[in-house]
């Protein structure tokens, strides 16, 4: 996918409580791209982790939603209110499954600006090991 996208400026609010913990909240801002292609919209940014880049592409419709990662972190997750989705980890000790619960999702797009939600259960070997909620707030750069 070559599609020239629009420049935006991403606000990522991740929240984690994790089945035996406290409750971890991330934020962070980032420069990435929206792109629309056939009725689907995408967005992509990078972000660097423990000196490692990560490639995100979030593909979002109506009803779905998957989070592709690759770099440092190869990840593929699913995202679906109507049923539970099978997608996978790429650990240092090879692939994991994973599945996730979502159990909410949304995502609402303005003229130049849009935002996504979703709160899903992770869930690694048949037990769940935390509920996450994820927020995405993008806008578009006006040049």
């Amino acid at each position: 996918m070559n599609d020239v996208g629009t420049e935006v400026k991403i606000k990522l609010v991740s929240s984690i409580i994790p089945t035996e913990g406290e409750l971890e909240t991330y934020e962070m801002w980032l420069q990435g791209t929206f792109i629309e292609k056939a009725g689907t919209h995408y967005l992509r940014y990078e972000e660097v982790q423990d000196d490692k880049t990560i490639r995100t592409t979030v593909k979002l419709t109506d009803e779905q939603a998957v989070i592709m990662r690759k770099g440092g972190v190869n990840m593929r997750l699913p995202l679906n209110t109507k049923q539970k989705e099978q997608g996978h980890y790429d650990s240092p000790y090879g692939m994991m499954p994973l599945v996730t619960k979502t159990h909410q999702l949304s995502y609402e797009r303005r003229e130049a600006s849009g935002e996504f939600k979703t709160q899903y259960d992770l869930i690694l070997g048949g037990t769940s090991v935390g509920n996450y909620t994820l927020q995405i707030q993008y806008t578009e750069v006006q040049l």
